[in-house]
């Protein structure tokens, strides 16, 4: 049977090792004749379960003690709510930065639960000779008083990258979902980071919440109380019944992780593979980049077709040879490979071999 390359944006591929663990342990995890999905979430092996989880997780992103780690429902899209419940309080003010579709769904979450003085956008995306590229601001000369500034390292959709640390006079908040533990960062440089789970670390449902220790003194609004952070400081992420499957799966992608070399190995991988496609993009007349080099996202490739009237059939071609979920994201259209850290560099040489192909056909 030939291989199958999923370049799907999320949920994504998980690592095969991963999921043929899973399934030789379906029916019957550590020889308790039942499934991981079946126990108690506060049986002793559940609970050893977590507990290693988030040593590895420590571990892999190097996790100052000062911090706490919350395996959260909701995803990514639960925490832009979640943020803003936990810390802005009736009178806080919060800065939010916006590079693409992401950000923008941020703001547009916090204005629902915040009068219109609460909540500051910033678009620091440009067009640079036709090129998207990110422009940070000077913050140190926004002259406001912010309980935290917001942005996403990472837009899925927009394919833009931010590598730049920012130098902010506010608590800086992250949303790393669809680039967590892709490369090294400094944990020590944000109050929070996020992550959906359905990328670089697990299946859909699972957020990772990694929450510096004193914003959980900042003044919260009303909420409910699966999203309220202190609550799941105070029960280990089990005020109520968690995703139980998800945290497993997640805790074998962190063991495989580490069997790997860790973050900063996967970090070499991935900008090999990403060297891999963007370079043939940028050799070929037939495919196009909109995303400036320096903002180019390692984890989500986007690129277009010159002739757009050949996208389906490129599609369709793609999906003939295994190559799968290469269409871009509908408001931004063309094409998208997401190569998380589970895709192999395997699959971006089979991408880039049928995109030459494909190149070759309809220049004839």
């Amino acid at each position: 049977m030939s291989v199958t390359y999923n370049f799907c944006a999320g949920p994504a591929m998980l690592p095969q090792a991963v999921m043929q663990q899973a399934q030789s342990e379906l029916l019957d995890w550590h020889g308790l004749g039942t499934s991981v999905m079946e126990i108690s979430h506060r049986s002793k092996e559940f609970i050893a379960l977590t507990e290693q989880a988030e040593i590895d997780l420590r571990e892999l992103m190097s996790i100052p003690a000062n911090y706490h780690v919350l395996f959260m429902h909701g995803g990514g899209r639960g925490q832009f709510s979640a943020v803003v419940n936990n810390f802005l309080g009736q009178q806080g003010k919060a800065l939010y930065l916006v590079s693409g579709s992401w950000s923008q769904s941020a703001v547009a979450e916090a204005k629902k639960l915040t009068s219109d003085a609460q909540i500051d956008s910033l678009d620091i995306v440009e067009n640079i000779n036709g090129k998207n590229q990110v422009v940070l601001p000077d913050l140190n000369k926004i002259d406001r008083d912010y309980r935290y500034l917001h942005y996403c390292t990472n837009e899925t959709v927009d394919g833009i990258e931010i590598f730049d640390e920012l130098d902010s006079p506010w608590p800086i908040i992250a949303d790393m979902s669809s680039n967590i533990m892709s490369r090294e960062i400094n944990v020590n440089k944000y109050a929070l980071i996020y992550a959906g789970a359905q990328k670089n670390i697990g299946p859909s449902g699972l957020s990772i919440v990694i929450v510096r220790d004193d914003m959980l003194e900042l003044p919260s609004l009303p909420q409910s109380s699966i999203m309220d952070y202190r609550l799941a400081v105070k029960h280990g992420s089990m005020y109520n019944t968690p995703p139980t499957f998800a945290w497993y799966l997640a805790a074998e992608v962190f063991k495989w992780l580490k069997v790997r070399g860790g973050v900063a190995a996967m970090a070499k991988i991935n900008l090999h593979k990403a060297a891999l496609l963007y370079d043939f993009i940028d050799s070929s007349d037939f495919y196009t980049s909109k995303v400036s080099v320096k903002n180019r996202s390692v984890m989500n490739v986007t690129f277009y077709l010159t002739n757009e009237a050949l996208n389906g059939e490129f599609l369709n071609q793609a999906s003939e040879e295994k190559l799968v979920a290469l269409k871009g994201h509908r408001s931004v259209g063309g094409m998208r490979a997401s190569i998380y850290n589970a895709m192999p560099i395997e699959g971006v040489e089979a991408l880039v071999e049928f995109m030459q192909d494909f190149a070759n056909k309809h220049k004839a």
